[in-house]
């Protein structure tokens, strides 16, 4: 589903997706697309935050308050790493700075589908306070369970199946975006930071995510 009321832009990243065999849909406003979205269920959400009325963060706050879990694609010109945060904080699962390349805008939804679909294992990793289950792609911590987005997810699970290891934040970036979508290093601590804010006892002094400077990041196992 495409959010986005320049007719142009809908028209842009329709034909790009429809060529790639997706079924697209529609929407102008806020109110459009929530009167449109439990009805057609999409897999995955392009959302322009400039919306007329009522911005983009407004759909997003209430469908992450229904509950779903559908992959959001943020578009906006908004490039500051405070604004980022902010969006992921709401429940955006990735973003895209405008103006942007359709080439990168279908890897990145390629990604986030990729992310939220059924894991085929069963395995469950347990590391100090969490207990990571692949077939559900639930994380808990202390029994409790931990909500992250698709994205979060995957960063998480990647550095889960190298525990106590460092991965490298080329192979972060490989393995999340994509080999040919690399991103600088301050757009993993953006994830980095919010995904600390859902599982660390206190996020200012990390436990179990931990920073190896300049080289990556590992999963501390006596956390």
């Amino acid at each position: 589903m495409i959010i986005d009321d320049e007719i142009q832009i809908r028209r842009l990243v329709r034909v790009a997706l429809e060529k790639e065999g997706y079924k697209v849909e529609e929407a102008i406003s806020v109110d459009d697309a929530l009167s449109k979205v439990y009805m057609v269920r999409p897999d995955s959400i392009i959302l322009d935050l400039g919306l007329p009325e009522k911005g983009g963060e407004e759909f997003l706050k209430k469908i992450r308050e229904s509950g779903s879990k559908i992959p959001v694609l943020v578009l906006s010109v908004r490039d500051s790493e405070k604004d980022k945060i902010f969006l992921l904080d709401s429940g955006a699962d990735d973003y895209l700075t405008k103006p942007f390349g359709v080439g990168e805008l279908l890897a990145r939804i390629r990604v986030l589908l990729r992310h939220s679909s059924p894991e085929k294992t069963d395995v469950k990793v347990r590391i100090g306070l969490l207990e990571l289950d692949f077939g559900t792609r639930k994380v808990l911590k202390e029994g409790k369970e931990v909500r992250l987005t698709p994205t979060e997810y995957s960063f998480l699970k990647l550095l889960a199946t190298y525990p106590g290891k460092i991965v490298t934040q080329t192979q972060i970036l490989k393995e999340l975006w994509g080999p040919n979508q690399m991103a600088e290093s301050g757009y993993l601590r953006v994830y980095v930071n919010q995904i600390r804010k859902k599982i660390e006892r206190d996020p200012s002094n990390p436990e179990i995510l931990i920073t190896e400077p300049g080289v990556g990041y590992f999963l501390k196992t006596d956390a």
